[in-house]
């Protein structure tokens, strides 16, 4: 019996299978797929943006530097880890396909920003994000099994059976991961809520005869929006239809050309169409992310428009956040409630998604009402303030877990603090592992820390910027578990040790 089952081997269960083999846990992946390639996962269709958020969890699994060679962006990191200050955002980003302004960004909002390698967002492709993956989950004992379709899900005391036509394999828990229509969630009885689709979208790889008919980039138009690509032949339209195209039937040359013609107001013609699929903007997550022993992660647990390619970089935070809960789980040392927060932490962050893809929906819209709330958005959009809440967004760097501190940084991504010695927040995360970093001259938390056993590192020294902190807990996936200012108590660090690593700190 394997410690866990992940169904589904696309970015967010191979990500999940590291975070678990690197704990230790014995895991086998399912992949439906007989082979990993296929053209829709490498570029041009496959092309997907990591969020800053995203980089920096690469990063800090020692695997950035691996996912830039395979995407082609040379051996080099994304920022400068070596400048004294952070330097601003380069890129944004699109709000229902309006570029946003890097100059418009309030850097003194961004309080915790620090330099390190991973600082703007990445350029990839499914093959590169699932190659890497691979090829590391392999080096952890990772266990993957192609041409295998789960067709069932049962659960019995102390373990979950995957069935497979006349396979089954048990595990001690069952992570779904197998996308938007999945089926560890139907069959484990999830509750699936939300909205209907009001658009059809198209993600297509065509010849195209007279593309100069055609503007590049996004384009919103009042029936839709319309995006031609870098790469040759390489678009996408979203026609605001009700969503009423979507699989009733494979999408045709004329039903495509048609669609991109009354989207783009010209008349434009297709030669031909060598690959074409559609999607909605439906958007449904399930009540919650746990029933018994199975979860469910990435596209399982929520689905909605791919507008402002948010997907994946939520589906990898669902991986990070999970991993490191479920291995403590499985190793008997978690406290009490550990695996419950990953339902409380993810859910809303899922729900905000759905939220985000919903108001640029509503924002493409022809009508009256769409209208107003185009004019509305644009403006704030427009502001520095609305510029720098959107770069929080979808940086990912505004995300904040409640985890009952008022410490501003409590529940944040840590930012890359560095020793004076090049000691880095980011390499000591790579074991997977809690991290205490101690900034004061009598080494304050070096007996406390030792009583938290293997379960995290620490480490100790001036930093070279401390952002006004004596000390800091970090839980394993990246998260400021506890801060503390000059003069901390210690017992406030031992009770957040606790909470988190289910011992107390001597």
């Amino acid at each position: 019996m394997y410690d866990v089952v992940i169904v589904g081997a696309g970015p967010v269960g191979l990500f999940l299978a590291c975070e678990l083999g690197l704990a230790g846990s014995s895991v086998l992946v399912l992949e439906q797929e007989a082979r990993p390639g296929s053209v829709w996962r490498a570029m041009p269709l496959g092309f997907r943006g990591l969020s800053v958020a995203s980089a920096d969890a690469f990063h800090r699994r020692g695997m950035l530097r691996d996912l830039l060679v395979a995407s082609g962006a040379g051996d080099y990191p994304v920022a400068d880890p070596d400048a004294d200050e952070a330097a601003p955002p380069a890129r944004v980003g699109h709000f229902a396909g309006v570029p946003l302004d890097p100059g418009r960004i309030d850097i003194a909002a961004l309080p915790f920003r620090l330099p390190g390698p991973a600082m703007e967002p990445v350029g990839t492709s499914l093959e590169a994000v699932e190659g890497v993956l691979s090829e590391r989950a392999a080096k952890l004992g990772v266990e993957i099994r192609r041409g295998v379709t789960v067709s069932a899900v049962t659960q019995a005391d102390g373990h979950v059976v995957a069935h497979a036509g006349d396979e089954t394999y048990a595990a001690r828990w069952l992570v779904g991961c197998d996308g938007g229509r999945s089926t560890v969630r139907k069959q484990a009885g999830f509750d699936f809520v939300g909205t209907e689709p009001r658009l059809t979208g198209y993600s297509m790889l065509a010849t195209v005869a007279d593309p100069e008919k055609l503007r590049p980039g996004f384009n919103p138009m009042p029936t839709g929006m319309y995006l031609r690509a870098l790469a040759p032949g390489h678009l996408a339209v979203m026609e605001l239809d009700g969503g009423a195209f979507d699989r009733s039937r494979p999408p045709g040359r004329e039903h495509l050309q048609a669609v991109l013609r009354r989207v783009s107001g010209t008349d434009v013609t297709l030669s031909e169409v060598h690959f074409a699929s559609t999607y909605t903007d439906r958007a449904k997550q399930p009540t919650t992310y746990r029933r018994g022993r199975v979860l469910l992660a990435g596209d399982a647990a929520h689905i909605h428009s791919p507008i402002g390619g948010q997907g994946l970089n939520v589906g990898i935070g669902d991986a990070l956040n999970l991993g490191w809960k479920l291995a403590a789980t499985l190793r008997g040392d978690a406290p009490e409630g550990l695996l419950d927060s990953y339902t409380r932490e993810r859910h809303p962050v899922g729900a905000w998604v759905l939220d985000w893809t919903r108001v640029q929906v509503a924002t493409m819209s022809p009508d009256a009402h769409g209208r107003a709330v185009k004019a509305l958005v644009h403006d704030l959009l427009g502001t520095r303030d609305g510029t720098t809440y959107a770069y929080e967004k979808l940086s990912g760097s505004g995300l904040r877990y409640d985890l009952g501190d008022d410490h501003p940084l409590a529940g944040r991504l840590a930012p890359e603090l560095r020793l004076v010695d090049g000691t880095r927040l980011g390499d000591l995360l790579r074991e997977g592992r809690g991290v205490v970093l101690d900034f004061t001259p009598e080494r304050r938390l070096r007996e406390a820390a030792n009583g938290l056993d293997e379960r995290v590192l620490y480490a100790a020294g001036p930093a070279r910027d401390d952002l006004g902190l004596d000390a800091v807990l970090v839980r394993p996936d990246g998260i400021v578990a506890w801060a503390g200012e000059r003069g901390f108590e210690q017992a406030a660090f031992e009770r957040a040790a606790g909470r988190w690593f289910g011992c107390a700190a001597v």
